[in-house]
């Protein structure tokens, strides 16, 4: 044992005398070595000035140059007849070719539908789901959450959805608080009525992905994995077949995660009205609106469009179908200042029967851009490049460039012979810039990417030149 303390007594000194001997080394090393380096001083006198960041009280700046109508003809009219273009901070329109003329507007009619939504309904509104008590058992009630999901999705996806799974979960405690194991199961979907395809929709629109019959109660937006589950994943370039009863799936699927919770059904699902005033067993609620108002233009998702539209139909009284949601929002658009040509028969544009002027396109964005409750109708907007639509693969506009990437910020739309963008972008004077570009009549669906690549160097154009 005294062996070892000496050992260790040792070892301890010999490893302070190599540190005294390191630090020495150090030492006669360190003025060389910092004389070799630049260090920062202070300079005797300014080595250069910074120019103005505010402009002095009392004074003004002259805003940049503008566009002018020939400039903006010359680049735009050659190929694309009808568009407007105007200065997003007064207003003032610099270029209009058939800019008063209803125009096939595709999905550009998403941010009529987002404009109108959000300046009613305000950017905090939610949607709920909830399950309710009936008569000897309970009733899942749809709210009309478009975002609804079955189960948590991929920790990538944004927004975050409410889902069944929470749903049931929280149903399953509180029937089991009852003292309650086995209910009977019904769905209601009435917050809607009419059918759940629009005029100039085809079944077709349901087999190519693009959306599914609209109903109150919906989840993942009615997309299948090829197995013919629910999806569980905000995918917006699944384009396999989508389900043609979305509510009864998404019923299904809740009963499913009822048993997983210990819940026996002893009937069911099937379809049900709850009782008014019921009371609520529980409930989950959709991502704020303004989120959801993103997404659906970030994706050009149809679904979304939809039950927006509806929403704004039951705010304003009117019937939760397609024409009511339709009216409803022409009728908001008309209370923003927004009077210039507009016609819907749905709310996304996937109906080749709305009909919508360049020029009211424009005025919507500018009221989008004027209003803090409609904000999120222009940060949804895809980024040229980058994000949604607007980025490589996602649409027949993902090859815009040059000038435009990160530049122009657009909500697309095609259809088979369609193709329209309406956005925002600075030009290279730096003025803001709201266009609305279409063709609404492409010669024939092969031709379509070529339309859509002529608005694209339009905007890209916008972007590069001052156009005067």
């Amino acid at each position: 044992m005294r062996g070892t303390r000496i050992t260790a007594l040792a070892a301890l000194a010999m490893l302070n005398v190599f540190t005294l001997a390191a630090a020495v080394t150090v030492a006669r090393m360190l003025p060389p070595r910092l004389a070799a380096l630049h260090i920062p001083i202070a300079a005797a006198k300014p080595v250069m000035r910074a120019g103005a960041v505010l402009t002095p009280a009392g004074k003004t700046t002259d805003p940049p140059a503008l566009p002018t109508a020939a400039g903006l003809g010359a680049l735009v009219a050659t190929t694309l007849p009808d568009a407007e273009v105007a200065d997003a901070r007064t207003g003032q329109v610099l270029y209009s070719d058939n800019g008063a003329t209803l125009a096939t507007p595709a999905s550009t009619t998403k941010v009529a539908t987002a404009v109108a939504a959000l300046a009613l309904l305000g950017p905090d509104a939610r949607f709920s789901t909830s399950v309710r008590q009936a008569s000897g058992g309970i009733v899942l009630v749809g709210g009309g959450d478009p975002t609804l999901a079955v189960n948590d999705y991929p920790s990538s996806d944004y927004p975050r959805p409410a889902t069944l799974a929470a749903l049931a979960a929280s149903t399953a405690r509180a029937l089991k608080a009852e003292g309650r194991r086995s209910v009977r199961l019904g769905y209601d979907t009435s917050l809607y009525s009419g059918p759940g395809m629009a005029p100039g929709w085809s079944d077709s629109d349901i087999s190519t992905g693009n959306v599914t019959p609209i109903v109150a109660l919906e989840a993942d937006q009615g997309r299948l994995t090829p197995g013919g589950a629910l999806e569980d994943s905000d995918n917006p370039v699944n384009f396999t077949p989508r389900t043609m009863d979305p509510a009864g799936l998404t019923a299904a699927a809740f009963a499913a995660l009822l048993r997983k919770d210990g819940i026996t059904l002893t009937s069911g699902p099937s379809p049900a009205t709850a009782p008014a005033g019921a009371p609520v067993l529980a409930s989950v609620t959709s991502p704020p609106l303004s989120q959801v108002a993103e997404q659906m233009l970030r994706e050009s998702n149809n679904v979304i469009a939809e039950n927006l539209a509806r929403h704004v139909a039951i705010a304003t009284r009117l019937p939760a179908t397609f024409a009511g949601a339709a009216d409803a929002v022409r009728t908001e658009l008309r209370r923003l200042g927004v009077t210039t040509p507009i016609s819907l028969v749905d709310g996304s544009g996937l109906s080749p029967e709305d009909g919508i002027a360049p020029e009211t396109l424009v005025r919507v964005l500018e009221v989008a851009a004027g209003s803090s409750r409609a904000r999120a109708a222009i940060t949804g907007l895809p980024v040229a490049g980058f994000t949604g639509t607007l980025s490589p693969g996602h649409s027949v506009f993902g090859g815009v460039g040059g000038a435009a990437r990160g530049v122009v910020r657009a909500k697309t739309g095609n259809l088979t012979t369609v193709a329209t963008l309406a956005g925002l972008v600075y030009d290279r004077s730096g003025s803001l810039l709201i266009f609305a570009i279409m063709a609404p009549r492409v010669p024939s669906p092969a031709m379509l990417q070529t339309a859509a690549g002529a608005i694209d160097a339009a905007a890209a154009g916008l972007a590069a030149c001052g156009c005067r």
